[in-house]
C-alpha cells in the first residue's frame, strides 16, 4: 500500500474508493502470504507490514474519508460502526505489533485480525463506498488527500 502511494506520486490522483480498495487488496495479499509462511522471521516481517498498513489505512479513513462521508450522507450508522470496528482492529494490532510470533495463540490472533479485516472491508466496499460515490463527493480530491496523508504517515514511520 505504501508502494502504491509512492508509485502514483506525480500521476493523476486515484479516486478515494479506488485507493482504499487497493489498500484492502494489498493487506489481503499480506494475510494470505502469512498463512503460507512457517518461518518466524518472515512471519514477523509480514506482521510488521500488516500492522503498519492497517494502522495508516485506518488513520487516513478516520481523518479524511469518514468525516467526508458522514457529512455528505448525514450518516449516523455506517461511519460510527466502521469507527468502532477500527477500535477493535487497533486493539488486535496492539497485541501482535512488535511481538515475536510464538505459536498457536499468535497465529490465532493474526487469523482473527484477518477475518475481522475481511468483514470490515466487505461492509465498506458493499455499503459505504457505493453510497459515498452516489453522494457526489469529489472522489479524486479525496483520493489526493488520502494519498498525501498516507505518504506523510509512512514517512513518519520510517
Amino acid at each position: 500500500m505504501s508502494t502504491i502511494t509512492l508509485s502514483n506520486s506525480g500521476s493523476k490522483p486515484q479516486e478515494a474508493t479506488a485507493l482504499l480498495r487497493a489498500d484492502h487488496k494489498a493487506v489481503a495479499e499480506l494475510f494470505a502470504e502469512y498463512e503460507k509462511t512457517r518461518a518466524i522471521a518472515k512471519k514477523q516481517a509480514l506482521v510488521s507490514k500488516i500492522c503498519a498498513e492497517l494502522s495508516v489505512h485506518a488513520q487516513v479513513e478516520e481523518e479524511i474519508f469518514y468525516p467526508a462521508v458522514q457529512r455528505a450522507l448525514k450518516d449516523h450508522d455506517l461511519v460510527p460502526e466502521a469507527t468502532v470496528e477500527h477500535a477493535t482492529l487497533k486493539d488486535l494490532i496492539a497485541q501482535v505489533e512488535g511481538v515475536t510470533p510464538d505459536g498457536d495463540m499468535f497465529d490465532a490472533k493474526i487469523k482473527v485480525l484477518s477475518e475481522y479485516v475481511k468483514h470490515h472491508v466487505k461492509e465498506e466496499q458493499e455499503e459505504m463506498f457505493p453510497k459515498a460515490k452516489a453522494a457526489k463527493l469529489d472522489m479524486v480530491e479525496l483520493g489526493g488527500q488520502l494519498a498525501a496523508r498516507k505518504a506523510e504517515l509512512f514517512e513518519q514511520r520510517s
